[in-house]
């Protein structure tokens, strides 16, 4: 007897554009939220077993105690983007989107663990760091994030995407200094966060920011000014959603800084950002 499966190869790619578009749908989802997060003043990171939090945290909730917020008069904030990550996604395979964030973040984690930075979140293409906490360093924060920021984008330009190795990587990076308030949050799943309008700026510094760039707030640059060292080009002003008209620079390298940067020629036209 011989069976027709047509009708069964049809129904197997349906399901199988269906589970694409679902994860697609999943990582937009989870921006989405991450945005609301962030734009609520709040951003939720990691659990406690977390190496960079203070031991004493872990250990007060153990005990079941409350952990006091904690004020931060000044930490740098970076975010990050991949420009273009809905389209690539859209044109690879579930397990392809997983391969592409898993390189991407295990090479970008190696780079942190080189600096004095706290690694907060990762949702979908979305990057988030910060330094200046859980301990305290002085005016360094700014330095650590700026130095971190051109060694994360001088990787991708070895970067390759596995199933798509003629792509190039276009990172969209955005970087601000200013007072925070972090805490803990839930006993029976504690988690730390962050509060305060310095992580709305941030984001915004990088949605309005430019692939293959460093896009930096004029308060970040005065604390990078003092550092010395630093070479930044005005941008001039920029339009910024809930913080009006405001000039801010790209950070284009640091003394002392030799790596190779990726080829702006390449980069992304703007039709392909997606402002915010």
């Amino acid at each position: 007897m011989i069976y027709n499966d047509k009708k069964s190869n049809n129904t197997n790619i349906e399901r199988s554009n269906q589970a694409d578009d679902e994860i697609i749908q999943s990582l937009q989802t989870a921006k989405i939220e991450l945005n609301r997060k962030i734009y609520t003043g709040i951003l939720i990171c990691g659990d406690f077993n977390f190496p960079y939090i203070k031991w004493t945290v872990a250990e007060q909730l153990k005990r079941g105690e409350l952990v006091e917020a904690e004020s931060f008069a000044m930490v740098t904030i970076f975010f990050s983007d991949i420009v273009g990550f809905t389209k690539l996604a859209s044109e690879s395979t579930p397990l392809q989107v997983v391969d592409l964030l898993n390189d991407l973040y295990t090479c970008f984690d190696t780079i942190c663990d080189q600096y004095d930075v706290y690694k907060v979140e990762t949702i979908g293409d979305a990057y988030m760091v910060v330094s200046g906490l859980p301990e305290t360093n002085g005016n360094r924060h700014a330095g650590e994030i700026a130095r971190m920021s051109l060694d994360l984008l001088s990787a991708t330009t070895l970067f390759k995407i596995r199933h798509k190795p003629e792509a190039r990587l276009q990172l969209r990076i955005g970087i601000h200094s200013g007072p925070v308030v972090a805490g803990v949050v839930g006993l029976k799943m504690p988690r730390y966060c962050l509060f305060g309008d310095t992580v709305n700026y941030a984001s915004r510094m990088e949605s309005s920011g430019l692939a293959l760039r460093v896009h930096v707030s004029p308060e970040c640059l005065r604390i990078l000014n003092e550092l010395g060292g630093f070479d930044l080009i005005e941008r001039g002003p920029v339009e910024m959603k809930g913080k009006g008209t405001i000039v801010t620079y790209f950070l284009a390298g640091y003394e002392g800084f030799n790596k190779v940067l990726p080829d702006l020629r390449f980069a992304a036209s703007l039709e392909e950002h997606n402002f915010k």
